[in-house]
């Protein structure tokens, strides 16, 4: 954090939000631990001004009509600098973001006929735009993802991108998981049973699901199974085949800081 906050003044290319994003959120967590645990940080001032300077910049306004989990990519980002800078404003703003492409990128029936366009990306709004940033799917149903056509891959790191926002706001006293308890529920269900070896049916994806959520719902399962004591078979099997989690991209060892943890 020293290293890089001595040098860095941007993020370059068409993912400069994204890299932002990946970056901003496992630093803000490392940031906040050393800040509260250690006993001298004699260049904080210098990694909170990178924080504020460099980094919420890029993400505070939301990833417009990019795929959803930029977007709550950099949300999990911006909600970590802002407790990290006791911005209140900024959390304010993240979660305020964070509620619009929640329902953009885990559907629930409740939602209509079609998927809410995402907040910050208004203009996708009849069928046809749906369908294409949906990735060719035109049959809905609950937990299916805005990425779940393109890949499991990506799909995960957008639920769990989601679960991290929840997670940093629920130690700050914002309950973001009891607001989309069903729909994240869902959402994670529905891609671990097929993970977990589930026939997959003709109507999602043409029948044609291309696997991979890899080590990514820890965080969520901890949440409404542990805490809460919810029922999530499925999901902890799946959770379970997949530990211990390491780290990658905005990811970092929540088995660890998870697992069997409420």
């Amino acid at each position: 954090m020293d290293a890089w906050s001595a040098v860095i003044t941007d993020h370059t290319n068409h993912n400069a939000r994204l890299q932002t994003g990946w970056a901003g959120a496992s630093f803000s967590r490392a940031a906040e631990i050393i800040k509260h645990t250690h006993p001298s940080w004699p260049q904080a001032g210098r990694f909170a001004s990178t924080l504020r300077n460099v980094y919420l910049p890029e993400i505070r306004n939301g990833g417009g009509c990019t795929n959803g989990n930029w977007e709550l990519i950099m949300m999990d980002a911006a909600v970590g600098i802002a407790v990290f800078l006791d911005d209140r404003a900024a959390f304010d703003k993240a979660i305020d973001i964070w509620r619009g492409p929640v329902p953009g990128y885990a559907y629930q029936k409740s939602d209509g006929a079609r998927p809410k366009a995402p907040s910050t990306c208004p203009a996708k709004d009849t069928q046809a735009e749906i369908v294409a940033y949906w990735h060719g799917q035109s049959r809905f149903e609950d937990g299916l993802a805005q990425e779940t056509c393109r890949d499991f891959g990506h799909s995960g790191w957008g639920l769990e991108a989601m679960a991290h926002v929840a997670e940093t706001a629920w130690h700050q006293g914002v309950n973001l998981y009891g607001e989309a308890k069903d729909r994240i529920m869902d959402a994670v269900y529905f891609h671990t049973r097929y993970e977990l070896g589930a026939a997959v049916p003709s109507w999602p994806c043409g029948g044609s699901i291309d696997r991979g959520l890899g080590a990514t719902t820890e965080v969520v399962v901890n949440h409404y199974r542990n805490r809460l004591g919810l029922e999530m078979g499925t999901s902890q099997r799946y959770t379970e085949s997949k530990r211990p989690a390491g780290a990658n991209y905005f990811l970092a060892w929540e088995t660890l800081t998870h697992a069997d943890s409420p």
